[in-house]
């Protein structure tokens, strides 16, 4: 039961994203990222102060680095969905998995133990394969910054996780740390915005901006629940089920944008998510406690 908590995690999470795929219409990425933190930090403050949990973290300099990885991530991932299909920008994201099992086999092989690592390995590769069916489509549509962009999410995603359950591993509560990665969100794309010299409401219509609210709010809650899963869950079950994020981002592909996917596209999709799964198998081994996505 506590495994479907992941399963609507990856619903909003896929609806988060038809979000910022219509209000990349309007607003650019930093933009997009400054107005998800800030509503994410309102959100998450109310919730540290409902369970009486204080602000103030023993480890700031864990979060920090944490949080601009994390923030690497989130404004790639956002850019590859303004630029790319929904269902293509959300399956690069979700490499993450594979990513974080390449890194296990990269140190293996520093320290002269890549026998063991044969199967992993397998997946890893299966994993890339995917990712070049997946974006073969896009390079003929003359997508291939904004593919390589969203493949480097995945990766971003991937470095974010090891550093999330680190932090979990020495008890920092996980409504701490998402207020703190809400913060660093809207720091960061505050200076983009000042960067482009974006003026906040300058030219942008209320009817624009009143995606940005449900954005953060889908983002808080979809890593609540994705938090309550893994806490309560059986860690491998729920992992493999984050993977529902790319069926749910599909149908919003086919029925809500018409977007064009060609059929060794969609192979692509699927190998990806079978890599996914087997990695995630057998990473296990590694990592008892695979990390959260980062979104």
């Amino acid at each position: 039961m506590q495994a479907l908590w992941m399963v609507l995690a990856s619903f909003l999470f896929a609806t988060m994203g038809v979000g910022i795929k219509v209000a990349s219409t309007s607003f650019n990425t930093a933009e997009l990222v400054f107005y998800r933190g800030v509503v994410s930090v309102i959100f998450m403050s109310l919730v540290l102060r409902t369970n009486r949990i204080s602000m103030r973290s023993p480890v700031p300099g864990m979060h920090l680095t944490r949080s601009i990885v994390g923030v690497f991530a989130l404004s790639s991932w956002f850019y590859a969905i303004a630029h790319l299909p929904l269902a293509t920008a959300v399956t690069l994201n979700y490499m993450s998995g594979i990513w974080v099992a390449a890194f296990i086999v990269g140190g293996a092989m520093l320290y002269g133990k890549v026998q063991r690592m044969g199967p992993l390995l397998l997946t890893v590769l299966a994993g890339f394969v995917g990712v070049v069916m997946t974006l073969r489509p896009t390079l003929e549509q003359d997508q291939l910054f904004a593919g390589v962009i969203g493949l480097l999410s995945g990766m971003g995603a991937a470095l974010a996780y090891v550093q999330v359950t680190a932090l979990g591993r020495i008890g920092e509560p996980a409504q701490r740390t998402v207020f703190y990665f809400s913060l660093a969100t809207m720091a960061a794309g505050g200076a983009g915005m000042l960067a482009m010299g974006v003026t906040p409401w300058a030219t942008v219509s209320w009817q624009a901006a009143a995606w940005l609210i449900p954005i953060g709010l889908l983002a808080s809650l979809g890593q609540w629940c994705m938090t309550r899963a893994y806490s309560h869950g059986a860690t491998l079950v729920v992992a493999n089920l984050q993977y529902a994020g790319i069926v749910f981002a599909a149908l919003y592909s086919l029925l809500l944008f018409d977007d064009s996917i060609d059929l060794i596209g969609w192979l692509g999709m699927a190998v990806i998510v079978a890599s996914g799964i087997g990695a995630t198998v057998l990473r296990t081994r590694a990592l008892p406690n695979p990390p959260a996505e980062e979104h």
